[in-house]
């Protein structure tokens, strides 16, 4: 493509920079003023409520049985809290997976904001479509939970079996051996099991919520039309795209969430042993 000269009247190009990066900062605003509420509206529920339901589903299982979990029943109870997660989120991932691949080149309007999308895609594709992609999501977010809290829940035990070993005085409570620093750890690596044994259901979740095309027929029909045209072009690195932002993202937010979670729950123990 041959290069065209600048207009005779243009100022230099150094002078173009600065009114290229503020047209540029506008339009990195306007995308953030419009993904930020989805965002927000998605996460603010989402890691309380699946550690609530996890919590529920292991009270239950030690009221039918022992009262020390095992494994497979640590599995069950982060199964569950994930299945319930995923119904209640989906539509606000479709959303938000919308908002952020939305581009001027797209054919059709885009939209404007969280509820003009929600209006939108009710009124031209109907009220399934908002759940596109639930299948890999539950397979997503069962298996994900169900491994990030066995993960957590093992690893756990070892920190506690290592520093009882190692301390002078025997005590009673083992939740007084951990420290905020352990459940970061904790809540690092029990996510980074997670996201690396189940990254590819995000990516055909992903990828089965996009929005159609402007004659209305989506990109792909199915999951197993997913797996079979990312395995076919793109072979097993397309199931791992986007998958270092996620980890960067995800890892140090699970930190945070148990270092809460953890702490708020020693606080909340002798009130509730007390009423």
């Amino acid at each position: 493509m041959p290069l065209r000269a600048l207009p005779p009247d243009s100022p230099p190009l150094p002078l173009c920079i600065p009114s290229m990066l503020s047209a540029l900062g506008s339009k990195l605003m306007m995308v953030e003023f419009l993904i930020f509420p989805v965002t927000r509206t998605l996460l603010t529920p989402f890691s309380p409520l699946r550690a609530l339901s996890y919590d529920k589903a292991k009270q239950r299982y030690a009221r039918n049985g022992e009262g020390k979990l095992s494994p497979g029943l640590h599995l069950a109870s982060a199964a569950e809290a994930g299945g319930l997660v995923c119904l209640c989120t989906n539509p606000v991932w479709l959303v938000k997976t919308r908002l952020q691949l939305q581009s001027p080149l797209h054919q059709t309007r885009p939209y404007s904001g969280l509820y003009d999308a929600f209006r939108t895609i009710t009124r031209e594709e109907g009220f399934s479509a908002l759940y596109r992609g639930i299948v890999p999501g539950l397979f997503l977010q069962v298996s994900h939970g169900a491994i990030q809290f066995t993960a957590y829940e093992e690893l756990r035990k070892v920190i506690i079996d290592f520093k009882s070993k190692r301390s002078t005085f025997h005590n009673d409570n083992p939740d007084k051996l951990l420290n905020s620093l352990d459940y970061a750890v904790l809540g690092a690596t029990s996510k980074l099991a997670a996201i690396l044994l189940t990254y590819p259901f995000q990516v055909m979740r992903s990828r089965l919520q996009q929005r159609p095309s402007g004659d209305g027929v989506p990109r792909y029909m199915d999951t197993w039309h997913v797996v079979k045209e990312t395995a076919r072009f793109e072979g097993i690195r397309g199931f791992y795209k986007g998958i270092t932002a996620n980890l960067l993202k995800n890892a140090p937010a699970s930190s945070i969430t148990f270092i809460v979670y953890e702490n708020v729950l020693k606080l909340l123990k002798p009130t509730i042993r007390n009423d």
